[in-house]
């Protein structure tokens, strides 16, 4: 019999002083926290993948076929629903798998809820949407560990396999390479303004759709020897996640800003200043390395900086591959996929014209 519980329900988004990816630690400050200690052992050259990019996930060679990957993600809720909370925490933590162009095989749940002010059924609700996800995905939910918490959090420790030779980290773009971003943005527009009590019911029918669609044309994409660099555009925003990029390579991206797709409503509630707090956090860690235009404007900037739960694959691929990355992009389901600009020679950093 199912366990019921007297507790009253509250908003899970009220239990939490932040959501989704924007509970990230801000870039600037991961960045002195990581600067403060030496490595205590040496990797192995087995090790193809470490944090010396910033890359979306841990890559160890096994043997000349097979590489694993593993990577974990959680955070506090960017809903209220239980069920979609999990969901989105599930579909956000395997996009790392996705990103670096594996496909995950098995997942195990990271849990700290607040026992005594949740009802159990809410709790046993955020498991099954995570578990749902990963069904999706054809992966058990193999395990996991669970404490109580003050702040509800919820997310997965995942495991992928991908070809050594087809790993595709965040640093490895080309000069000419075009960029192609794969879902629209605005996620964290959009979640504030339902934490505002301001989006309707489309809006967050839009904003769920796009964050538990699974990042699966990664594995894909990374078949294609014309694709070098991939990653996915998550808490530091569009503009941190390119920088990463570009900082890997050495080289300059270049985003045209009129060519980037967004969700329903993002741009509007932007421009009546609902933004979230990590908007500003991320600019304030790497607004030095952005070089924006003359039309870039104090709402684009918060909409460019704009933490993004679950977002899309950022694809650097040579430019006679354009074409075929957005064909296996729309035969999966992500009609929004567009280019939005491309890497140059140059300092490292950001330009947005």
């Amino acid at each position: 019999m199912p366990q019921t519980s007297s507790i009253t329900a509250p908003r899970l988004t009220s239990l939490s002083h932040g959501g989704g990816c924007g509970c990230k630690i801000a870039p600037g400050v991961l960045s002195a926290l990581l600067a403060r200690h030496a490595p205590l052992f040496k990797p192995s050259a087995d090790l193809l993948v470490g944090n010396e990019t910033a890359d979306d996930a841990a890559v160890y060679r096994l043997n000349d076929e097979q590489a694993l990957i593993a990577t974990t993600d959680f955070f506090m809720p960017i809903v209220d629903d239980p069920y979609d909370f999990g969901r989105i925490a599930a579909t956000n933590a395997l996009s790392d798998v996705y990103a670096m162009g594996g496909t995950p095989i098995l997942a195990l749940a990271i849990v700290g809820m607040p026992i005594n002010v949740l009802p159990h059924e809410v709790i046993a609700d955020v498991l099954r949407g995570g578990e749902s996800v990963c069904a999706e995905a054809g992966i058990p939910v193999a395990g996991g560990h669970s404490i109580d918490s003050v702040e509800p959090i919820y997310g997965l420790a995942a495991m992928g396999l991908v070809h050594p030779k087809r790993v595709k980290r965040n640093a490895d773009a080309r000069a000419g390479d075009v960029l192609i971003l794969g879902k629209p943005l605005g996620v964290g527009i959009l979640s504030a303004a339902l934490k505002k009590n301001l989006l309707d019911a489309a809006g967050y029918r839009v904003m769920i759709e796009a964050t538990t669609q699974l990042n699966r044309p990664g594995a894909t994409l990374s078949e294609l020897p014309g694709v070098h660099a991939i990653t996915d555009v998550t808490g530091f925003g569009l503009l941190g996640h390119a920088l990463e990029m570009a900082r890997g390579a050495g080289l300059a991206a270049h985003v045209r800003l009129a060519d980037l797709p967004w969700l329903d409503q993002a741009q509007a509630y932007a421009a009546q200043g609902v933004i979230t707090g990590a908007s500003g956090r991320n600019w304030a860690s790497y607004g030095e390395s952005i070089r924006l235009g003359a039309g870039v404007d104090d709402t684009a900037r918060a909409l460019l900086t704009d933490p993004q739960t679950s977002g899309g694959l950022l694809v650097a691929c040579a430019a006679q591959e354009t074409e075929r990355v957005l064909d296996i992009f729309r035969s999966q389901g992500f009609g929004h996929a567009a280019v939005i600009g491309e890497m140059r020679e140059g300092e490292p950093g950001v330009h947005v014209e």
